[in-house]
């Protein structure tokens, strides 16, 4: 092959590798345009999931606010509910407790009339004590109950004395020191009392 041909060759070679370093370029250059327009669509969503979120945490934080509140408020209901829930039962009492100071206050001018006769006084105090129990009976269900002369129960009763006799066969309340009281069916306080005891420990 001759110098000429050889030069003559060369532009050819020359000239079909421009070529392809054009094609790859613009085969490369394609690509980078579509990421182009990619990337601002992306930067859209995440703005668009950013917002949502804040949006979201934002419901979270006044949800969490307004629970809170209400919590708040259902402990104050039922401390002040637990505070008066006796209301009614003290308003019942009042008038009783002003029939008492109307008794003293009775007994108290018969002292310094130098009156000897305490028997209105007593029948007044007695009035009193019975419109009292009653009343706690018949609105609160508290009934008293009497033990004297009852087999000694120690679900009802509590035993201060006890004294042996010939004339019982099983332990028998002689007497009551203090009385019992059930609240509805339930015992509230046991009464306090003095026991009888069968002399002999077989019977």
């Amino acid at each position: 092959m001759s110098k000429q041909e050889t030069q003559t060759g060369q532009p050819d070679t020359q000239k079909v590798d421009i070529d392809a370093v054009l094609t790859t370029q613009e085969n490369q250059t394609e690509p980078e345009t579509g990421e182009a327009n990619q990337e601002p669509a992306a930067e859209d969503k995440i703005a668009e999931l950013e917002a949502k979120l804040a949006e979201a945490n934002d419901q979270f934080l006044r949800k969490a606010a307004e629970f809170e509140n209400f919590r708040k408020r259902m402990n104050q209901e039922k401390q002040s509910s637990i505070e008066y829930a006796n209301q009614s039962l003290l308003l019942d009492i009042i008038p009783i407790i002003d029939d008492f100071e109307r008794a003293i206050q009775a007994g108290e001018n018969g002292l310094q009339a130098n009156s000897s006769d305490y028997s209105g006084f007593l029948e007044g105090v007695k009035m009193i004590e019975k419109r009292l129990v009653n009343q706690l009976e018949a609105k609160w269900g508290l009934k008293r109950f009497n033990s004297a002369g009852e087999l000694f129960d120690p679900n009802l009763h509590e035993a201060l004395m006890m004294e042996k006799s010939a004339d019982v066969n099983e332990a028998v309340v002689q007497e009551d020191f203090e009385k019992g009281y059930y609240l509805k069916e339930r015992v509230i306080r046991a009464a306090k009392v003095k026991v009888l005891m069968p002399e002999n420990k077989e019977q």
